[in-house]
């Protein structure tokens, strides 16, 4: 079941909620072109998601890593940097 049906809400409130959420983003566009389209979009600003929400919702955005990325965290996970780990942290087997 998707977190905008569980929520009780539409699936844009739950995008721009989210993304709202994610590191460096600072603003989102609202592309509404009706006055009902505006209302609901603007709802997002009150739409607090829970963690495991966020979570279950980065998982199924995550882009798979290009290469050489996935190669580094194939072959060299043992001796990543701090700077590495910042984008390879997700991607390593647990």
């Amino acid at each position: 079941m998707s977190v905008a049906a569980e929520r009780g809400v539409s699936a844009a409130q739950v995008a721009l909620a989210w993304l709202l959420r994610r590191p460096a983003v600072t603003s989102v566009i609202i592309g509404a072109r009706t006055e009902e389209q505006l209302a609901d979009n603007l709802q997002a600003a009150d739409l607090r998601l829970s963690d495991s929400e966020q979570a279950r919702l980065d998982a199924v955005s995550a882009l798979p890593l290009l290469y050489p990325y996935w190669h580094q965290a194939a072959a060299a996970s043992d001796r990543l940097s701090a700077a590495d780990l910042a984008l390879l942290a997700p991607h390593l087997a647990k």
